[in-house]
This record gives C-alpha cells, sequence and structure tokens, in this order.
C-alpha cells in the first residue's frame, strides 16, 4: 500500500490586533474620533464614511440657544493647513436632540457632544441636557476656542477658571467629562492638572492655533473676524509636544488632536502618550480619512507583533 503524503495542517490565522481603548468609563472600538466642528452632527458624512468603523462621533460645538457664528468670510487656506473663524455656529442642544439625534442613535457608535458656554451656569445646564439623554455617550467641554470674544477663550486659559468651571459641570454630569485645551497658554500642564483636580475623566487636545492671513493687494484681512484658528499639519509638531507634557503631568486618558492626516500622524499621538486622537482637518480633504488611519493602525500592530493600543500608548523611546 503506497501511503500519499500528508500535508501539515494550514497555521491558524494570526490574531486581528485588539483597537479597543477606554476613555475614562467608555469603550471605544478603536482610537479614532472624529474632532467637533469638522464633521458636522455626524450624519452628513453618512453616505461618504460607515459611521459604524469609527470609535466615536464628536459632533459640532453645541450652545444652550442657536447661534448665528461670525460673518464670511469664515474660512482660509493656509501653507499645510487652514484658518477658519467659524464663530461656533450650530442649532442649539435642544434642535440637535431633536431633529439629528434621532438618525445617530441608529448607529453603533458612541456620540460624544462638544460644549460652550458664556458662563458656567450655561455650561452646567448645558451638561445637566446631555445627561439625560441616554444616548448621548459623553460631553466634551469646549473651553479652548480662539474664535469668540467671551466665555470659552477667557476659562481655557486660567486654571482656576478652568477649575471651577469643571467642578460646577461634574456637579450635572454622571457621563464620561472630557475637557479640551487650549494651545494658546503658556503652561498648558498647569490647566490640564487643573481640570483633572476637579473630576475631568479624559483630556482632549490641542484645539487651533491663533492666527491671521492678510490680502496684500488689498491689505485687508482675509477673514471678517480678522484672527481665527489654525488647523492642519502645519500644527502637528506642536501638537504632539504638548500631549507629551500633559501626559507626563496627569494620570487621564489623553486625546491628541492636530493635523492628523494619516495613521503615522496617529501614531506619533499615541506614542507620545495619547489613548486615543481625533481626526479634524482632514475630513474635508478626503472624508475617508478616519478610517483609513483605523486600518493603518491595525496594520501597523500587525507589523510590530503588537496585541493592541495599549503597547504603544506613551511608549516613546529616549534618544
Amino acid at each position: 500500500m503506497t501511503l500519499e503524503p500528508t500535508c501539515p495542517p494550514p497555521a491558524p490565522p494570526a490574531a486581528s490586533p485588539d483597537l479597543h481603548v477606554r476613555i475614562g468609563s467608555l469603550t471605544l472600538r478603536n482610537p479614532v474620533m472624529t474632532a467637533s466642528g469638522t464633521f458636522g452632527y455626524g450624519g452628513e458624512f453618512r453616505d461618504l464614511v460607515d459611521l459604524e468603523g469609527l470609535g466615536a462621533i464628536v459632533v459640532k460645538g453645541l450652545s444652550l440657544k442657536p447661534a448665528r457664528g461670525n460673518p464670511p468670510p469664515r474660512i482660509v487656506e493656509t501653507p499645510c493647513g487652514m484658518l477658519n473663524a467659524i464663530g461656533l455656529e450650530n442649532i442649539g442642544v435642544e434642535a440637535f436632540i431633536r431633529t439629528r439625534l434621532p438618525l445617530l442613535r441608529k448607529v453603533a457608535t458612541p456620540v460624544v457632544t462638544n460644549l460652550y458656554g458664556t458662563t458656567e451656569e450655561e455650561y452646567a445646564a448645558l451638561a445637566g441636557i446631555i445627561d439625560a439623554e441616554a444616548d448621548i455617550a459623553a460631553a466634551e467641554l469646549n473651553i479652548s476656542c480662539p474664535n469668540v470674544t467671551c466665555g470659552g477663550m477667557a476659562f481655557g486659559v486660567n486654571a482656576q477658571a478652568a477649575a471651577s468651571l469643571v467642578r460646577s459641570v461634574r456637579r450635572r454630569l454622571t457621563k464620561p467629562l472630557i475637557v479640551k485645551l487650549s494651545p494658546n497658554v503658556t503652561d498648558i500642564t498647569a490647566i490640564a492638572r487643573a481640570v483633572a483636580a476637579e473630576g475631568a475623566d479624559a483630556i482632549s487636545l490641542i484645539n487651533t492655533i491663533t492666527g491671521m492671513a492678510i490680502d496684500v493687494e488689498t491689505r485687508r484681512p482675509q477673514l471678517a473676524n480678522i484672527t481665527g484658528g489654525l488647523s492642519g499639519p502645519a500644527i502637528r509638531p506642536i501638537a504632539v509636544r504638548m500631549v507629551w507634557q500633559v501626559a507626563g503631568a496627569v494620570d487621564l486618558p489623553i486625546i491628541g488632536i492636530g493635523g492628523i492626516l494619516t495613521a503615522a500622524d496617529a501614531l506619533q499621538f499615541i506614542i507620545a502618550g495619547a489613548t486615543a486622537v481625533q481626526v479634524g482637518t482632514a475630513n474635508f480633504i478626503n472624508p475617508a480619512a478616519t478610517l483609513e488611519i483605523v486600518h493603518g493602525l491595525a496594520a501597523y500592530l500587525t507589523r510590530h507583533g503588537l496585541a493592541g493600543i495599549p503597547d504603544l500608548v506613551g511608549r516613546l523611546e529616549r534618544p
């Protein structure tokens, strides 16, 4: 009898890397979130992006009442980025819950509302409204927007004011609380420590950097608001540095933001100490950027034999 040669059984497929991360009590399927103000209220991108492939959807900033924002022109392209002075135009929190949240309820992706006000009382009232909505997973406080002349900026540049605001919001909010910091300060770690001490569950950074562009032919500012917030790859090195500084100053999850276009960009933030990232300006250039970054992160983990994102967080090697 002739024995047929036998082939060894095929090797089991390599385990897929685990992209899950935790932001306080919130678990995300992957660390890629959208950045507030760059993804509308979420539904605007539903025909362009698989919303269930995202880690979380952070919606456009919401105030108690609708806001018209600044007059046009409100956006100017700059080398490696753009200036915006939208001025936090939005439909108001009640209209968002009534008209936009129903669509997001159908998507199995956590919804994070970005909130802003001009007084502690307004922030606290917003927190109470959001806390009552079961389909909203978390709140992100915008204390850092450089395009308004009252409210957010005043809180974001002063450690005591930031701490007092977070304390007021924390009394009304049981959901995870993310505080978004401004880069337009002398020492961002002082602000981070202040909000961490008052109950923030996570810190996101950075928001845009105040900038200006001039039309030399007319000698007029290119934005009606004169100044605006600079975003895009131009600010990424600053953002990575600030994430690294804050990660060394507080024991909280960090969400990195600033000029992330690719998985390699996102990896810089994660290695510097970020647990998750938010993608902003890239959404205007390539609506699929978020999902491409998710796939790129998985490929990187597989290539380097890493089990999950936590194996990379803060793993910067010293020169």
